[in-house]
């Protein structure tokens, strides 16, 4: 018995090509991050099992990512309307941007309820090894924002690893020539760590404390 598939014969271990809807499928789930052959074997299986009404729920909330979101022309995050909810908000204050990598990290942040700035979402980080220059992510578009002359300090909140540092060394020597305050979380968030999997008293901390550059 298949330990994967639940199958008496499994078709990968007797050279037996699955069927094309399969092995279609597993193609697809393998261009997922961090999704090899063998885990997408297993969802593909999952899914096999599943009855028809929560195959449909799927495909229509797959089908709706797109339809139904789209991109924030402020702060470039992924939203349901534009501007974005955070945007909107006159309460907030507009001479203070916090520089995320993505939409997921800015809402991590957001969760903490210790910042009431703006934030400006890249997009991704500067990253060589995998051809992502400074010319991929939103960076014109954040001195297009400070440029207008409303903000004071911009707060560079990016995961303290490789990627994050070249980014916030990049932005740090961009910037300066604008009479702005540069800032980077940094208490609480050890070197090599991702905002995104951070909690949020972790987060909260290394807004509260953050440090000048």
């Amino acid at each position: 018995m298949c330990r994967i598939c639940s199958a008496a014969f499994c078709a990968s271990k007797n050279n037996v090509k699955y069927p094309p809807a399969i092995q279609n499928l597993i193609n697809l789930f393998t261009t997922l991050p961090s999704v090899g052959p063998k885990t997408a074997e297993r969802y593909v299986f999952y899914l096999l099992n599943q009855s028809p009404d929560y195959m449909q729920r799927l495909a229509q909330g797959v089908a709706e990512l797109k339809e139904k979101t789209t991109i924030c022309a402020r702060c470039h995050s992924v939203t349901e309307s534009d501007p974005c909810h955070i945007c909107a908000d006159i309460a907030r204050d507009e001479s203070i941007v916090c520089v995320v990598a993505t939409t997921r990290e800015m809402l991590n942040i957001e969760s903490t309820s210790e910042f009431n700035g703006f934030y400006h979402v890249l997009g991704g980080l500067i990253d060589t090894i995998k051809g992502a220059g400074p010319e991929e992510l939103n960076i014109s578009q954040l001195e297009n924002k400070i440029k207008k002359g409303n903000i004071k300090e911009v707060i560079l909140a990016l995961s303290p690893n490789m990627e994050g540092e070249t980014t916030a060394l990049y932005l740090n020597k961009l910037l300066n020539k604008y009479k702005i305050k540069i800032t980077r979380i940094a208490k609480g968030l050890p070197t090599g760590s991702e905002i995104e999997y951070a909690d949020e008293l972790t987060l909260g901390n290394a807004l509260k404390y953050r440090t000048k550059l």
